[in-house]
């Protein structure tokens, strides 16, 4: 999806939408955009791997922003991936269980989408040791990867979001005038996250986001993307 459709506003725009002032905004860069990490299929957007520090300090009402990598082959820092309100937070055992995330649930020999099912950690009862389905974050014969299991689970938090646009490798440029008062670009580059509580800045960035009147998954995954080209 190119810049069609979306609105050209400016820093200070859409004054009324400064009810957001107890929200904060947690922008970093999408490594791999693959569907596995954010998983934005049946109709929820997830964020339940990767990202643990995202993971821990995200609230309810919070936005969390994904932008593309500009690493070789892929090319796309500055580009919007995916933007998602958080509605709801959920343990990692409240999530294997929930039937509403059942097919999140990876199976690596279906289709794509099933292949990026990102509900993959489970336990016998609480307090036991974490077991992994095979999975992006598995070992490539399918067994358990103790390195993505310390990694994942060291914070028992998933995010959860009913409220967002996931446009893959299709999104438009994040606006430079989406800054704060320190100048502090939204769009994140290189490694970590930042985290933004400025009120006006979130309003403006809300007001671009919806300006597109689209919601949900909208586009493909820039791996699959890729993997198109390549086959052509």
């Amino acid at each position: 999806m190119g810049e069609t459709g979306w609105r050209s506003l400016y820093p200070g725009a859409d004054k009324a939408a400064s009810v957001l002032m107890s929200m904060a905004l947690h922008s970093y860069v999408v490594r791999y955009d693959s569907g596995f990490a954010p998983n934005p299929y049946y109709g929820f957007c997830t964020l339940a791997t990767c990202k643990p520090k995202i993971r821990a300090a995200a609230q309810v009402d919070d936005w969390v922003v994904g932008s593309g990598s500009g690493a070789e082959g892929v090319r796309r820092a500055g580009y919007l991936v995916y933007a998602m309100r958080v509605t709801e937070t959920l343990t990692w055992d409240q999530y294997a269980a929930d039937v509403r995330f059942q097919r999140k649930r990876p199976f690596r020999r279906g289709s794509r989408k099933q292949t990026c099912g990102d509900n993959i950690y489970f336990r016998a009862h609480p307090g036991a040791a974490w077991q992994q389905r095979d999975s992006f974050h598995s070992l490539s014969d399918g067994s358990a990867d103790a390195e993505h299991i310390a990694i994942d689970t060291s914070v028992d938090r998933v995010l959860v979001s009913e409220d967002f646009l996931y446009l893959g490798g299709t999104g438009p440029l994040i606006p430079d005038w989406l800054h704060d008062s320190r100048g502090r670009q939204l769009c994140k580059q290189g490694i970590g996250h930042s985290k933004f509580e400025e009120p006006q800045l979130i309003a403006d960035f809300v007001a671009w986001i919806r300006s597109a009147e689209i919601s949900g998954y909208q586009g493909l995954p820039q791996e699959w993307l890729a993997l198109r080209q390549e086959s052509v």
